[in-house]
């Protein structure tokens, strides 16, 4: 999916693209980004889980400070060319792309052997220490990938492909979802919610907890995006279902465990399936039955 004009001043809440700063674009299938070309201003976008495979259409946007690329298919290490004349860049998300390869001691010495003036790479500080090791143990780029397209080409072969192809195909994210709902948050610019905002919704079964708080962030996400009529239709269909599920336990409480002759346990002889015979249903509606009679299993 190319992302157009129309999406970026949708999204961004502007009426030219040479004044949009900050722009999210989060989990929106895009694979053509060539539209970044015409906005010089912007500082902050949010591209991560996309397939996006070249950086070259941001290298034209210079006062870009923070750019999220996680989750995409970036193929090659050769791409950060594009972003070494980008001065005031700081933040830098690129893990989980085919480029990160199988050893990701090399992937951070040389990315940040090419871009030095980092000050966070994949949601971790930058050290230093680590600049400095960067300069013997990272590799160095000093030219554009070759034979690449420009906005959807596919990742070259070679390449670790196992982590990202597992998380498309399941739709799990490999952070966990606290951490997930905090890294997202976070390249939004937004401050980070705890867990005691929203305690009924954070599911903390572990067995199903990505899928159920990759749904929680991303809707959380999605609200931003609304304006007071979208909210207002949020907030009537919320109500309407808490109401249902609070209607349906009173029923479930009220109705009690169930009881009668056709609950009766299978040792007792009588099948499941069948009704109780006559003296059955007799026994079981006496008032005071003597405890020491055996109910009658005659006719079964």
């Amino acid at each position: 999916m190319k992302l157009t004009r129309k999406m970026v001043l949708t999204r961004a809440k502007a009426s030219e693209l040479h004044s949009v700063r900050k722009l999210n674009c989060w989990g929106s299938r895009l694979t053509d980004i060539s539209i970044c070309r015409e906005m010089p201003s912007l500082e902050v976008i949010t591209l991560s889980v996309n397939s996006i495979s070249t950086l070259e259409p941001v290298s034209r946007c210079q006062r870009l400070s923070e750019l999220y690329l996680r989750r995409n298919r970036i193929p090659s290490l050769a791409e950060l060319f594009y972003l070494k004349g980008l001065p005031r860049l700081r933040v830098l998300w690129l893990a989980e792309n085919p480029c990160c390869g199988a050893s990701p001691h090399r992937y951070r010495m040389t990315v940040l052997r090419t871009l030095p003036r980092l000050q966070k790479l994949d949601n971790q500080a930058v050290t230093e220490e680590e600049l400095s090791r960067a300069l013997m143990e990272g590799e160095e780029i000093t030219a554009a990938p070759e034979g690449e397209g420009m906005g959807n080409g596919c990742p070259k072969p070679g390449f670790a492909l196992s982590s990202l192809s597992s998380a498309a195909e399941t739709g799990q994210d490999s952070l966990d979802g606290e951490e997930e709902a905090i890294s997202v948050q976070g390249e939004l610019g937004l401050n980070p919610c705890s867990q005691d905002q929203f305690p009924s919704f954070l599911p903390r079964d572990t067995s199903s907890s990505h899928r159920s708080r990759n749904v929680l962030t991303a809707i959380l996400l999605l609200l931003r995006e609304l304006d007071a009529e979208g909210l207002e239709a949020v907030q009537q269909t919320v109500s309407g279902r808490l109401q249902a599920l609070h209607g349906q336990e009173v029923q479930e409480q009220a109705e009690g465990p169930p009881t009668g002759p056709e609950h009766v346990p299978h040792s007792v002889g009588i099948p499941a399936s069948s009704p109780a015979p006559r003296s059955w249903r007799a026994a079981t509606t006496a008032k005071a039955p003597a405890p020491h009679r055996s109910l009658p299993l005659e006719g079964c």
